[in-house]
């Protein structure tokens, strides 16, 4: 149902419900604002919004007061030009004249505002007011004398983050943003407040006083230190990477982002590799020519005859691309494919076995859901923002199998063994009933369950499962499996974890090609000769023979495909460091050489799209299919421990090779993490 209003004599239709700002914006009208954000709740505080009504005494504030029928908006006229001017005199009464050395210029809403609907003059003559600044740890940065006291902040924490430390204290003059308690900003979306402030209250500190905006080249990309895959917006002075930011997608992140996507870019240009080395016979690296080495790499492979005596080990940002020609390489070579921990638990004959089925705009059709083994607080910090946002929204049950949670939302615990997840499987816990009452249950499994079993089991429990309740069915699957690593499920897709034959006797191998991956393997792998290609220096490349210096994906444009299935390109920001190369040109170098030396041609340029002809046609999209499973009879099921950790990782800083190099990352693990014994 809709109805009619007129907005400077312009008739619009708009539903029930929507603000007077709302309709403004559906009407192409600009209404200046301050404290109004469309994610937020309404507040009112700034009073920029105000407009003439048609029977009403006074101004109103359009964001507060909702439409009704016929009802007659005026948002140009001479009292609501003077009031918006009044409104800006008092904003500017106690904020500081430092334009020239904020942050914030160029891109602040009070400087914008205050040039298009400010007067020319201030009539103010005594002293401005002072506050003292707040400290909120290592990433923002607080000039708190800025400050209008729109809240946008502090209902962003109340409300988006659910970290309830922001508040306002004191009265009329005395005013101010704090918390009631001082202490730090502890979330793991945090730094979402820069964006949401209008002025240069809260700035960024890894990015204070390095650039004005015009000065910046900005290039649209994703963030991979996860495998939601937030869209992301990278702003470069020159050749160095100074901030980045959110980039709207309604889909994945909305406009927020984590502050490891944020604030990890330092980590980029810390203890990379930039020329190939080789190790001379004393154990010292020593520079060599990308022929030389190269020259050495084939002449290393080309010595191996027997099958699956070469092994290739790929790692946390190998791009779908790059993925492909090492499946290429394998099958030339007959060599044997490892993943990021040595186990292939996942069933890769459908995606449904291996992704996350229900879509993250599926979360809000839920209204039950289960986590095992996962916490999404460090694991996917923007499915928790997800699944917090569901609970918002009402009728929602959340439980979850694992080590102790503290989630910013309320949860049942059901237990942390085997045992509770076999009596969830055989209908016997009591939280079944509430799964089988559900009409859209949800189910989330981490990989730190996941690893502890093989596919065969993880099909037996995925049949159970499905027979005893309604999690899956003709219109609904929510069955998910959430990946940690942006290249896991690329790493799926393209089926590298199915290997013909087994490989040696404790992972023994004559050649072993290191992709990439900075997991410590050298442990658990033995090789006569290790090659290292990676962007990083780590444990893996200390341990290696030669190194291959590549491009991070900053450096290089890229696909990669996230826990959904949904494929999206990584650009090109910044130049290579130093004498590296982009993966896959030194993949292409490896294969056409191999190739030409055992008299098998060149490779296909078409190669991927014949491996995975799907690919374009899920760029930026979600496929969506429903599990279909083979019916398992009653069979012994063996798992590894009868413990189930949520968490895979004990810091969520610092999670690979480029987060462990930021200083950023360094900073915040110190001092924001709760090193509480009974937390985890």
């Amino acid at each position: 149902m809709t109805f009619s209003v007129y907005i400077d004599n312009h008739k619009i239709d708009v539903s029930p419900n929507t603000s007077i700002l709302q309709a403004c914006e559906i009407a192409g009208v600009v209404i200046p604002r301050f404290c109004y954000h469309e994610r937020l709740s309404v507040a009112g505080n700034c009073r920029m919004c105000l407009v003439e009504v048609d029977k009403m005494p006074k101004l109103q504030a359009s964001c507060a007061v909702p439409v009704s029928p016929n009802m007659f908006i005026r948002t140009n006229t001479p009292s609501v030009k003077k009031a918006r001017e009044g409104v800006l005199e008092f904003l500017l009464i106690n904020h500081p004249l430092d334009c020239p050395i904020c942050d914030q210029g160029g891109e602040c809403d009070l400087q914008d505002q205050s040039l298009i609907y400010g007067g020319d003059r201030s009539r103010f003559k005594e002293f401005k007011r002072a506050t003292e600044d707040k400290n909120c740890g290592p990433l923002i940065k607080t000039i708190m004398t800025r400050c209008i006291h729109c809240t946008r902040c502090v209902r962003f924490a109340n409300e988006v983050v659910g970290v309830p430390e922001f508040g306002t204290s004191g009265r009329g003059n005395f005013i101010e943003i704090s918390t009631y308690i001082e202490k730090l900003f502890t979330s793991e979306l945090s730094g979402n407040v820069i964006d949401l402030c209008p002025v240069g209250a809260l700035t960024s500190k890894p990015y204070a006083f390095l650039s004005r905006p015009w000065e910046l080249k900005s290039t649209e990309s994703i963030d991979l230190f996860d495998s939601i895959h937030s869209n992301i917006r990278i702003d470069a002075r020159g050749y160095d990477t100074v901030r980045i930011l959110p980039r709207l997608n309604e889909s994945i992140n909305e406009e927020w982002i984590s502050d490891k996507a944020r604030f990890a870019f330092d980590g980029f240009l810390t203890q990379r590799l930039a020329s190939p080395l080789l190790k001379d016979q004393e154990g010292n690296f020593k520079p060599v020519s990308w022929s030389k080495a190269i020259s050495v790499f084939l002449e290393k492979m080309t010595s191996v005859t027997q099958a699956n005596k070469i092994a290739f080990s790929v790692g946390d940002f190998c791009d779908l691309e790059s993925l492909a020609n090492v499946y290429c390489l394998r099958s030339t070579t007959n060599g044997f494919i490892l993943n990021n921990f040595c186990e292939n638990y996942l069933d890769t004959d459908s995606s449904t076995s291996y992704k996350f089925n229900t879509s993250l705009l599926g979360i809000s059709k839920t209204d039950v859901c289960v986590l095992v083994g996962i916490n999404p607080k460090t694991d996917g910090v923007l499915l928790n923002y997800h699944l917090r946002k569901r609970f918002l929204s009402g009728n929602f049950k959340l439980a979850y199998i694992g080590s102790h949670l503290n989630l910013t939302f309320p949860s049942v615990h059901l237990g942390n063994s085997f045992q509770t997840f076999f009596s969830l499987l055989e209908g016997k816990n009591h939280f079944c009933k509430s799964l089988k009452q559900s009409k859209n249950p949800t189910i989330i499994i981490g990989k730190s369950f996941l690893k502890q079993m093989s596919s065969y089991n993880f099909n037996i429990f995925a049949n159970i499962l499905k027979l005893n309740t309604n999690i899956v069915s003709s219109s609904w699957n929510g069955l998910n499996f959430f990946n940690l690593k942006s290249s896991d499920f690329s790493f799926c897709d393209l089926t590298l974890n199915r290997n013909r034959g087994l490989p040696p006797a404790s992972f023994s191998f004559d050649i072993l090609y290191n992709i990439e991956n900075s997991n410590n393997i050298s442990n658990s792998i033995k090789s006569k000769f290790t090659i290292f290609q990676g962007h990083h220096g780590c444990l893996n490349a200390q341990n290696a023979d030669l190194i291959l210096p590549s491009t991070s994906f900053m450096e290089k444009t890229s696909i990669y495909g996230n826990c959904e299935g949904r494929y999206q390109t990584s650009q090109s920001c910044t130049l290579p460091l130093g004498n590296a190369k982009n993966t896959l040109d030194i993949l292409l170098i490896i294969i056409n050489a191999y190739l030409r030396f055992s008299n098998k041609g060149s490779l296909d340029v078409n190669y991927l799209k014949t491996l995975l002809p799907s690919y374009e046609f899920l760029l930026n999209k979600v496929s969506v299919s429903y599990f279909n499973l083979p019916f398992f009879s009653n069979t012994i099921i063996f798992v590894n421990n009868s413990y189930i950790s949520s968490s895979f990782f004990d810091n969520f800083y610092k999670t690979d090779v480029i987060s462990k190099a930021s200083l950023n990352m360094s900073k915040s693990s110190k001092l924001l993490l709760d090193r509480s014994p009974f937390k985890i």
